[in-house]
């Protein structure tokens, strides 16, 4: 059967377009908000009749994502198409004020996520349904695959720790669709908001090739400058930690988040070093020594020894495939290799400037404190992590909308 995503449902279905007519409609939305005939959601919502548009609104990144770096603002602007305002939510704010929200009835959520408490789009998602809940707006999530499925790994958020890349406590990867997050939300956080969840239609999210990502049937856009492939997304609950430390985690060059180093790094001997700490860890995936150059971002200009992390061939498994670990043993290998390694990047990372951005990333300071003991081995964060994970999934249990195959 076609997956078909929620956006998809929405403009072919009259019964679920008949709730919007006479409306003012909004679109939460960014490049890969498209049909599955490759038309912006926002024009797919302009075509349809009775139907009135009265605003946009643009996450991290940008409506258009423009935005190729983190922390880089987006500015209000005006559709030139449709003359309607298009807020950016990740700019002077990033909760939608009350002027935002007086020009419209109902929100659409059409965001592709990543499956991963870091990207940003889901703190997004609860700002909005708290803002909708405090001012009685409605709420339609047009659902979307995750595309690295439904494994859960990592830790949990622990308190104290929220932020912009910390919207609750999940773990790292958490398995669910915008449309589940949403549910969560509102469970987790006691919201009374008026949401409903359009569903896909024939995903299963552990359906081979794509184990999440329907393949051969939709075409990948970039949610985010540097999210190109489905590769980057499954790889990506380990190496956006990366962002936290001085190794580069791949910007400026082809493979972003799929790689890693820097110029005084040895790859070979990390890979050696990490298969000799945990060689467990590493199943699922292949681990091949390279050299990069980035053309900006971290060591821009200089040539890198790294490490890129393979799950595009025959080795891939996707059950076995845990990305967090894999990335966690990195940085203890090196570690490992040079006690004294200049590990830690300080410095103001997503609005927070008292806490060091790897235990943001993190969720708290476990992974630092972990990776910096000489006498922490594997076991001691695997037995947190596991504990942290099974907690998850049955919590979890309740919002899953889909079967797994």
């Amino acid at each position: 059967m076609t997956v078909r995503f929620g956006i998809d449902r929405l403009v072919a279905e009259r019964e679920l377009t008949k709730p919007l007519e006479g409306r003012r409609v909004a679109l939460l939305g960014h490049p890969a908000s498209l049909t599955a005939d490759l038309v912006h959601s926002l024009d797919a919502l302009a075509a349809l009749p009775r139907v009135r548009l009265g605003a946009a609104f643009g996450p991290q990144h940008g409506m258009r994502g423009d935005k190729q770096d983190n922390m880089i603002e987006t500015s209000d602007a005006v559709d030139p198409k449709y003359g309607i305002p298009v807020f950016s939510l990740y700019g002077q704010v990033r909760r939608p004020t009350d002027e935002m929200l007086s020009t419209f009835d109902v929100l659409l959520v059409d965001l592709q996520d990543l499956g991963c408490r870091i990207y940003t789009f889901i703190t997004t998602l609860r700002y909005v349904l708290e803002a909708a809940a405090r001012t009685g707006k409605r709420v339609i999530v047009l659902d979307r695959p995750n595309p690295a499925g439904r494994p859960v790994e990592g830790t949990r958020l622990r308190p104290g720790f929220e932020s912009f890349v910390g919207a609750g406590p999940l773990p790292m990867r958490h398995g669910l669709t915008m449309g589940e997050l949403a549910r969560w939300f509102v469970a987790r956080f006691g919201l009374d908001v008026d949401l409903d969840v359009i569903t896909m239609q024939g995903w299963k999210p552990g359906a081979a090739p794509g184990f999440g990502w329907p393949s051969f049937e939709r075409s990948w856009t970039n949610p985010s400058p540097n999210a190109p492939n489905l590769s980057m997304a499954r790889c990506y609950a380990g190496t956006v930690m990366l962002e936290g430390t001085t190794l580069s985690e791949g910007r400026g060059t082809t493979r972003p988040l799929e790689l890693f180093g820097a110029p005084d790094v040895d790859a070979s001997a990390v890979i050696e070093r990490m298969r000799e700490i945990a060689p467990d860890w590493l199943e699922g995936c292949r681990l091949r020594p390279c050299h990069f150059e980035p053309t900006f971002h971290k060591h821009s200009g200089s040539l890198c020894s790294g490490v890129q992390i393979h799950v595009d061939d025959p080795a891939y498994d996707h059950g076995r495939f845990r990305p967090w670990r894999i990335v966690s043993l990195a940085l203890k290998a090196i570690r490992s290799l040079a006690p004294g390694y200049e590990l830690w990047r300080d410095f103001p990372y997503e609005y927070e400037r008292d806490r060091l951005a790897i235990d943001l990333l993190n969720g708290g300071p476990l992974l630092r404190e972990w990776v910096d003991d000489p006498a922490a081995d594997p076991s001691d964060l695997d037995r947190v992590a596991k504990a942290d994970e099974e907690s998850w999934r049955e919590e979890r249990e309740s919002l899953l909308l889909y079967p797994e195959a």
